[in-house]
Order: structure tokens, then sequence, then C-alpha cells
């Protein structure tokens, strides 16, 4: 009995000193993956533009706020150099992108991690008694776990994103509409930080940040959360959907599923928004190729074909069902579309711009990596 005590003495010192080391950053230069880089024009007069970034995210990219910010950097300064920006610009992009802050400042081997559940179970560890102390605060999630993670993260992860936005708005004079970030409980502080009430519900949440670096203090919040999401993140009644009066038009702006279901596009047209952007991710290889299986998370509406179910590719039901097929029923010109692409544990990712122009879903040169999109009207 006394060796074996010694021993679990000597395994949890072990540990204490494994969850603390490895945490420096890996060295590695920032590299944008580009392949395309599209101007569309729809009117010779060109006074206004929406900017669509398609960053191609890795998880080293995550690690600190300097990594973050260097490689979403890229992407700007190529836009910047392209004669893309003006005061008149409003930049997109996609769902997710900083979701996946909840693992700056770990350990080397989340960055490294196979799988997105042996990067996970890594926190974890490396983290037991921050962990520990939230777990056991409760919450009514179905995965606790997951939750957990995101709301002992989530200080970390929404002091990054706020700066890391906040400042690309200032530096290069734009409007940026930042995709989304799983957080609990966001409000605005002081005009320019994101805090956090880790005592209320995780939201996929997403931000507008204006030329001057401050936040507009009306946030969106995903109102369909896909059957992934739902055992931690929690729907925002689509009733709440408010619009942005931004330099490129009233403007309505919806997270991924969001755009597939009509009551959105009823709330969109109560508000009477000239503008819809929407932050995307679709994950796994290829996935815009196969089989549409449906909706996720929720019942197909009334207007849906049900033998579509399984005839259409995914793609095809994107155009037919989410914004480029529903944008019609209101009185919105424009409507924008930009997706998250990437390698991030294995996960995959597809999806292309959907790019809409009085009723016309306009033609854009795939990217399979990064990309940048410049609609001009």
């Amino acid at each position: 009995m006394k060796k074996f005590l010694i021993g679990l003495i000597v395994l949890f010192i072990f540990w204490g000193i494994w969850t603390y080391t490895g945490r420096q950053p890996i060295k590695v230069r920032a590299q944008a993956y580009l392949d395309t880089i599209e101007f569309i024009t729809t009117s010779d007069s060109c006074s206004k533009n929406i900017v669509g970034i398609q960053p191609y995210m890795l998880p080293t990219d995550y690690q600190s706020e300097n990594h973050f910010y260097q490689k979403l950097k890229l992407y700007f300064e190529e836009a910047s150099n392209s004669g893309f920006f003006s005061s008149n610009t409003v930049v997109l992009l996609p769902e997710y992108l900083g979701t996946w802050l909840v693992i700056s400042h770990e350990k080397k081997a989340v960055s490294t991690a196979a799988t997105i559940n042996g990067a996970m179970t890594t926190m974890v560890l490396s983290n037991p008694i921050q962990f520990i102390q939230r777990f056991f605060k409760g919450g009514n999630e179905k995965d606790r776990f997951a939750a957990t993670l995101f709301k002992m993260k989530a200080p970390q992860m929404a002091e990054i994103y706020s700066s890391v936005f906040s400042s690309l708005a200032k530096e290069y004079g734009v409007t940026i509409n930042a995709g989304s970030i799983v957080l609990p409980g966001p409000y605005i502080m002081n005009k320019n930080k994101i805090g956090i009430d880790t005592k209320q519900p995780l939201y996929n949440t997403s931000f507008v940040f204006y030329p001057d670096g401050t936040i507009d203090s009306t946030i969106i919040k995903k109102s369909f959360p896909i059957s992934s999401e739902l055992p931690f993140v929690t729907a925002y009644p689509v009733e709440k959907l408010d619009v942005f009066d931004l330099v490129i038009g009233k403007t309505a702006i919806l997270v991924c599923a969001d755009s597939w279901h009509p009551e959105s596009y009823k709330r969109i047209e109560e508000l009477k928004a000239e503008v819809v952007l929407v932050n995307s991710y679709c994950a796994g290889s290829n996935t815009m190729d196969t089989p549409w299986k449906g909706y996720d998370g929720k019942e197909e509406p009334e207007d849906v074909d049900q033998l579509d179910i399984g005839k259409l590719t995914e793609k095809e039901a994107w155009i037919r069902y989410a914004l480029p097929g529903r944008l019609a029923s209101t009185s919105a010109r424009i409507g924008a579309n930009i997706f998250l692409r990437g390698e991030l544990w294995g996960l995959g990712s597809d999806g292309q711009p959907f790019l809409i122009f009085d009723g016309e879903l306009l033609e854009t040169t795939q990217s399979d990596r990064g990309g940048i999109w410049n609609l001009c009207f």
C-alpha cells in the first residue's frame, strides 16, 4: 500500500508538470493558401461592395492572438492591395472562424492532434482543476463536456476575437462581419470589447466591427442550431433577428442554417432589409457533391419537396432552399454567403461563395482553399 501511494504521488507530480509544459506556440509562418481573388461588378458606378473572404484555417492559426491576427491579416492585405477596400466596404467572414480560438494557449499536442476528440481530451487532461471547477458549476446543456470547455475558455476567446477584429477594422478602415464564435451570454463592453457571462447559455454568435474599432451592440445569434450543436448551443428566437444600418444598406445577418428557414426571411421582410449576409461552415470533404440528407437539427419546412432528399446534391439543395433560393421571398436585392475552409483535425470542409444580385446567382471562380471575392454594386 505504501509503495502504491508513493507511486500515485509520483504520478500526480509528473501529471502536474506535464500540464504546464509544452504550451509554447509552434513556430510556424502563416500561409494564406490563396487560390482565387476575383472582382465581380454589377454596376458601372460600383459605389459599394462586399468583400467575401474564405480563409483556409489550420489548428496552428489558433495558438495565440498573434497567430490568429497574422493569418487573417494575410487576406486583408491581399484584398487591400487588390484595391477592394474603401469607406463603403463590408467584409464578410465565415461561421466558426472564431470558435476554434478555444484551443488558444493550449499545449502543442492540442494543435497536432489527429482528431477533434483527441484535441479536446488533451485540453481536459491538461487543465484538470479549471475543467472540474467549471463542470460542477452546472448548466442545462446535454453535452456538459463541450459546454464546459467552451465556458472555461470563453474569456480568452472573446478577448482575442474582439481585439483582432477591432484592430483589422481600424487598420484597413472597413466594416467587418467577423464570422461566428461560440460564447456564453455575450455582451458588448465599452463599445470595443466582448464580455461573456458563463452563467448564461452558449450561443453561436456573430458580430459587426466598425472602422473606428467599435463593435455594434446588436449581437447576431443562431436561431436554428444543427444536430452537432444542439447538445450545447442554445437556439435564439428568430423573431428577435435585427438589422444593421451599414454602409452597403440595411443589412440582415444570418448564421449558416438560419438561411435555410422561411421564418428567417419572413423576419427579414418585416425589417425591410436590403442586403442579407450569411456566415457558413459545411463539414466534410467534398460534401457539396454528395446526396442531400435533408434538414439537419429540425424538420423540413412545408415548402420543401421531400423527393429532393437524396435526389439533389448538397450544393443543389443549398441553391434551392438556402440563401440563393429564398432571398427572392424578400425585397432584399443583394445576398452573400461565405464558407470556412481548412484542415481542422480531420473534420474536412467544403463550400463555395453564393453571391446574389437582383435575383440572379452570380457565377464565381471556385477555390478549394483560400479565396477573396469582391462583389461591387
